[in-house]
């Protein structure tokens, strides 16, 4: 079952630059049918061309990966486009691709301060890299089609399944609820305007003489001394809404001088009409109003 690995691992050329041991966290991205999927791991040793790392994943030799770690007391990540050169079970090692001069001399940099301090870690033993992988292991998502997704006690599945279904038909109803209430409370809110609405607009139409004959008290207008100078005659017509007391509630011109029109809608503003009852209830009404200027 190893003679494929042994022989990756085998015809693996010579190392040109020495690997130092290291022992920091380390993010591989690996491309899954074209998707790209993050493999947590542990970067075991580096040099300026490459790493070795524990991986929680399955590789190929020959797939390229993108490597992303952080070297110990410095601010910058060193993110680079890689190789996978041979894999053995969880260890594998990455040559680096297209690495940027200033990420190499990070990598230099750090190596130097290790080489010069006597306190530098010591290359992981087999134990430690096999409780790394076994970590990292355990702590990798399951595949959805994996056997390991499926060995989970069915009274727990069950159990958790009826939890889910309940609380969805919870937040049903509870959805359900504040939409019943907004709806009532919008559908109120629009009777009333509604009800305001038709109070105020709809008034009865009554014909101009019937409204004359309820004239209690008129004021007739003052001819505008521009208008008698211009020789200015016309008749000019108010659109009138009557309120249920008898006052002029509201005026808007239909046709007329500009001049007369002024003159007419202050003079009409202040008549008052007896009340017009509809059903024995006095209420508004709406009619016209016309006004006759004439010289002589």
């Amino acid at each position: 079952m190893s003679a494929a690995p042994s022989l990756a691992l085998e015809s693996t050329p010579q190392r040109g630059f020495p690997r130092h041991p290291i022992a920091v966290p380390l993010d591989l991205i690996a491309l899954r049918s074209g998707v790209p999927e993050t493999l947590p791991g542990r970067c075991t040793d580096i040099a300026e061309a490459g790493l070795g790392a524990v991986i929680a994943g399955e590789l190929a030799v020959g797939q390229q990966v993108a490597v992303e770690l952080r070297l110990p007391n410095l601010g910058l990540p060193v993110r680079a486009r890689a190789v996978v050169r041979y894999q053995s079970r969880f260890r594998c090692g990455i040559e680096f691709v297209g690495l940027s001069a200033q990420q190499r001399e990070m990598i230099r940099y750090w190596i130097y301060r290790c080489e010069s301090d006597p306190l530098a870690p010591k290359v992981e033993s087999k134990i430690d890299e096999r409780k790394a992988a076994i970590n990292l292991v355990a702590s990798a998502p399951l595949k959805a089609d994996s056997p390991e997704s499926d060995a989970a006690p069915r009274r727990q599945r069950k159990h958790r399944i009826r939890i889910g279904r309940s609380g969805l038909l919870l937040l049903t109803l509870l959805a359900l609820s504040l939409l019943a209430l907004v709806v009532w409370h919008w559908q109120r809110t629009w009777n009333e305007l509604e009800s305001r609405t038709q109070s105020a607009d709809a008034r009865l139409q009554v014909s101009p003489e019937t409204m004359e004959k309820r004239i209690l008290t008129k004021v007739d207008p003052v001819y505008p001394e521009e208008a008698r100078a211009a020789s200015t005659e016309g008749l000019v017509v108010l659109d009138a809404m009557i309120a249920p007391d008898g006052s002029v509630e509201r005026l808007r011109p239909l046709s007329g001088n500009d001049l007369l029109v002024r003159s007419a809608t202050e003079a009409v503003r202040s008549w008052k009409f007896e009340p017009y009852l509809s059903s024995g209830k006095a209420v508004g009404v709406e009619t016209t109003i016309a006004v006759d200027f004439r010289l002589n």
